[in-house]
């Protein structure tokens, strides 16, 4: 079946059965409600979470329950769970799409938190848009993947790792708890004694020692959960040049994404705010091709390494990575000159405009799914509240593919 009749059916019956079912039994449906729905509807984001039956004991809060409101929170951009509470307890078609009948019903902040905590360690979100990926997209062909990275900044302290002169009972240097600092140190990639060697050329008859391999060259004979292991994902600061080469600096991490044609993501990683692009190009390459089949890797030329293209052409795809001019900038910039005063346009230059659409997405998360109200600290917890944006922000494309403008 296809992804337009699938999606088609569903959205008819959330349409023309669900929206007037729902209204006689909640009251007045307003537009955010109805995408809230829509959003649950697809995802069935209760089916992932943990039940308990009857057991000795106070019963726990419902976890289907809570999941509902945070993805909640995601669609009405509310920016603290303070808010979430305040919305639940005045919105009465909003708590009982949740599933709370009255204000008393509605947890305290405390609860949200624990359920918050539980969510960020099975990383619910994460694998509820995998599988809606899965579902929707594994059996369709997909022309573009886009990948690009947007900046994350968070409110807490940027974990500072000690450099190897430092004295090994400091060997992290944080206000952050020692967990935390446990986790930044341990994220870092082991670095071995190297045996001292003497400046200059080697002696007549004496062979070089043989040049370490790069972390890309590495990346190539790893698995995907040891690169991503690898990966670090502590909070510290990162500094980036925008579209105009003026340089800018944040405290927090990055977000990775995995863009599909429609501006759908695809797949996404969260790593520290210092880590360059091409370190998360060749996981997302084997993340996002066991979802989907796809034909074009676009990337910008932050990802220009050979180590990529490689990886992209041995995985079936035909890479679209724009030219770093490491060497000969004016040369490469008069070609360019030249190409667009006689309007020549090459059929790869034409496909890699595609890559706007991982623009779009970054912006979109932004903007509309609370990926700039970051309020909780650590790795785990501030990519599982980017992820329930991220659900949320899928769905919805998906659903607008089906329906009409």
């Amino acid at each position: 079946m296809s992804l337009r009749r699938t999606l088609s059916s569903a959205w008819d019956h959330i349409q023309s059965y669900l929206f007037p079912e729902l209204k006689k039994e909640v009251g007045p449906l307003t537009d955010q409600h109805k995408r809230f729905i829509t959003v649950l509807e697809v995802t069935r984001i209760d089916c992932f979470v943990e039940r308990w039956p009857n057991v000795p004991g106070r019963p726990p809060v419902s976890r289907a329950s809570l999941a509902r409101a945070f993805v909640a929170k995601a669609i009405f951009g509310l920016p603290t769970t303070k808010q979430l509470v305040e919305r639940l307890t005045t919105d009465q078609t909003l708590r009982r799409l949740c599933g709370w009948e009255t204000n008393t019903q509605v947890p305290s902040e405390s609860t949200f938190s624990r359920a918050f905590a539980e969510f960020a360690a099975a990383d619910l979100p994460g694998r509820v848009h995998e599988v809606l990926i899965k579902t929707n997209l594994g059996d369709h062909l997909i022309g573009h993947i886009a990948t690009d990275s947007t900046v994350i900044e968070a409110r807490e302290r940027p974990v500072k790792i000690a450099t190897p002169a430092a004295e090994p009972t400091k060997a992290v240097e944080s206000t952050e708890p020692v967990e935390t600092a446990e986790l930044a140190a341990a994220s870092e990639p082991a670095k071995s004694a190297k045996p001292k060697r003497k400046r200059g050329r080697p002696r007549k008859g004496e062979e070089p020692p043989p040049a370490e391999p790069t972390q890309l060259q590495r990346q190539r004979t790893m698995t995907v959960p040891e690169m991503v292991a690898e990966l670090p994902k502590h909070c510290n600061v990162g500094c980036k040049c925008d579209s105009k080469g003026y340089k800018t600096t944040w405290i927090g991490y990055k977000l990775h994404i995995d863009t599909a044609d429609g501006d759908i993501p695809v797949s996404c990683l969260l790593t520290s705010a210092s880590v360059h692009d091409s370190q998360v190009a060749i996981p997302l390459i084997r993340i996002t091709g066991g979802r989907v089949t796809y034909l074009y890797d676009v990337k910008d030329k932050a990802y220009d390494a050979a180590e990529i293209r490689e990886e992209s052409e041995a995985q079936g795809h035909v890479p679209l990575i724009a030219t770093n001019p490491r060497r000969k900038k004016e040369a490469h910039e008069t070609e360019e000159r030249a190409k667009r005063h006689a309007n020549y346009q090459e059929a790869h230059t034409i496909r890699y405009n595609q890559r706007s659409s991982a623009e779009r997405v970054n912006s979109n998360l932004k903007d509309n799914y609370g990926a700039k109200n970051v309020r909780v600290r650590g790795h785990a917890k501030v990519y599982c509240h980017l992820m329930f944006g991220v659900l949320a922000c899928a769905t919805e494309q998906l659903i607008r593919l089906i329906t009409p403008s």
